[in-house]
């Protein structure tokens, strides 16, 4: 379901079930608790929405669906590797910062045991994702700038896995490093981390001088 074909109402629901879902995940959340939160009928929700999975992963997808678009676009784009490179880290870690509910989520159902169905949806975004991705390190090898035994599918782990365990430890990189606004903690985020991650991954796909 892409974002055009929503509705205020729809949205308004969406965005309920994000938070809920965040906060107690996709099974400690139901139907009712969603209509409660956002004032909204039950019926209402049914008819949108079929149901509870089908809510789901409407929320997925009106998130990040237009992800794979901005990454086509990045594949086009007239750069040298390593800037297109850096310029899909920065894709990366502004979307994820930006939807750190939906990511949480996801995180949260690809290790349930009852959401095999749920699944094979967010993995086929994520294979989507992958497939452009290996498109632009194929063309830094290409042209003699990227590594030849670069595992390219653990490129994405390794930003995300960054990304992640600054996160899980922002009480410790508040004190640390003086961030106790959140409007600071994003900006180190934006610049900083950022930063830090294209120098990591551009020491593992570029040749040693």
């Amino acid at each position: 379901m892409l974002t055009n074909e929503l509705n205020e109402k729809k949205i308004h629901i969406l965005k309920v079930a994000e938070k809920l879902f965040a906060e107690k995940g996709f099974e400690g959340t139901s139907i009712r608790s969603i209509s409660k939160e956002a004032k909204i009928n039950i019926a209402m929700i049914s008819y949108y929405f079929g149901s509870k999975e089908s809510l789901l992963e409407s929320l997925i997808l009106y998130k990040i669906s237009d992800l794979k678009q901005e990454l086509e676009n990045l594949s086009k784009e007239n750069l040298q590797p390593v800037d297109k490179v850096n310029k899909l880290i920065e894709l990366y870690i502004n979307r994820i910062n930006c939807n750190r509910g939906v990511f949480r989520i996801m995180h949260f159902e690809m290790t349930s045991k009852k959401s095999s169905d749920r699944k094979k949806v967010f993995t086929e975004i994520k294979m989507n994702n992958l497939e452009i991705i290996e498109r632009i390190i194929r063309e830094g090898q290409e042209k003699g700038v990227f590594r030849k035994d670069i595992v390219i599918p653990l490129l994405t782990p390794t930003i995300l896995g960054t990304y992640f365990n600054f996160f899980i430890n922002k009480e410790f990189y508040e004190e640390l490093l003086d961030l106790k606004t959140e409007k600071k903690f994003n900006a180190y985020i934006n610049n900083n981390l950022t930063k830090h991650i294209q120098q990591t991954i551009k020491a593992l796909l570029v040749y040693e001088n």
